[in-house]
């Protein structure tokens, strides 16, 4: 095991480039982006789950799907904020999408943001820029802003893109628990404060509108949570009786005081570690 361990991080080294240089794109799929230095870390392998196990998000992942197949094509395409409930499928579906459309043939990267290192963006769309013969998707996850936050303002560089424009091999896609980005109160902040309310607010508000495709994630019902759930062990192995499973899968959600695909994932891994099932 620990020559296993040790070939991976040696490919990892021969891959990591010098800070500010550009990695071998075509070693991997995915990087994650880090500053302190400038670096694209490689990711071997993308934690994702299946397309077809997202349950209850079929206009999200049908929509998202057909957008992101036009960009690896060298289409047009728009970006997308993933915006609604907690736990109900947004990162997961990216990943997913990603991953279905590389299994498809198409080459398309996925580079993960930090929120926190949103103002070096302008440098990271430089690195991709220069690497026309890819198709980038950057993934910002979580996104959202507090009171004094201006981090925002980077932001717009990848959706404008400035005087050069947004590079042509890149689209973004963010998540968001917040359809503005915005909480409410920050924007009632700046309507008292500004001396034109209207601009202030509009400023932070058009920040959404500047991604073409807003993809709504609502809490799920009982009967897509158990569909979730049955999915779940349909694709692992797991077989159990079916009162059985709906009885114990009523009382989890009970328990935790909420449905949502991360609810339903985290019973189905304590019931397959109760039945010996690896996931």
């Amino acid at each position: 095991m620990s020559d296993v361990l040790e070939r991976i991080a040696a490919a990892l080294e021969r891959m990591a480039p010098p800070p500010g240089e550009a990695p071998d794109f075509a070693a991997v799929d995915a990087f994650v982006w880090h500053v302190g230095p400038d670096r694209l870390e490689p990711v071997v392998r993308v934690a994702a789950v299946d397309l077809a196990l997202l349950v209850g998000i079929d206009r999200a992942r049908d929509t998202l799907m057909a957008n992101t197949r036009q960009f690896a094509r060298g289409l047009p395409a728009n970006n997308a904020l993933l915006w609604g409930a907690r736990g109900m499928g947004k990162s997961s579906l990216v990943k997913a999408v990603h991953g279905a459309l590389r299994a498809e043939g198409l080459a398309l990267k996925l580079v993960e943001l930090q929120r926190e290192d949103l103002p070096s963006v302008g440098r990271l769309l430089n690195l991709l820029r220069a690497a026309p013969q890819h198709r980038f998707v950057l993934f910002c996850d979580d996104l959202s802003f507090s009171h004094d936050d201006q981090h925002y303002k980077s932001l717009k560089a990848v959706l404008d893109g400035g005087i050069e424009g947004r590079p042509d091999n890149v689209i973004l896609y963010a998540t968001s628990n917040r359809r503005h980005l915005m909480p409410r109160d920050m924007i009632e902040n700046e309507r008292g404060s500004a001396i034109n309310p209207a601009e202030a607010v509009e400023e932070k508000v058009s920040l959404s509108d500047r991604f073409g495709l807003w993809l709504g994630f609502h809490a799920c019902d009982q009967d897509a949570f158990l569909a979730m759930i049955a999915g779940y062990c349909a694709a692992h192995g797991l077989e159990i009786d079916t009162g059985v499973l709906r009885a114990e899968a009523i009382e989890w959600q009970a328990t935790r005081g909420s449905r949502s695909g991360r609810v339903a994932w985290q019973f189905f891994v304590d019931l397959a570690g109760r039945h010996g099932v690896q996931v």
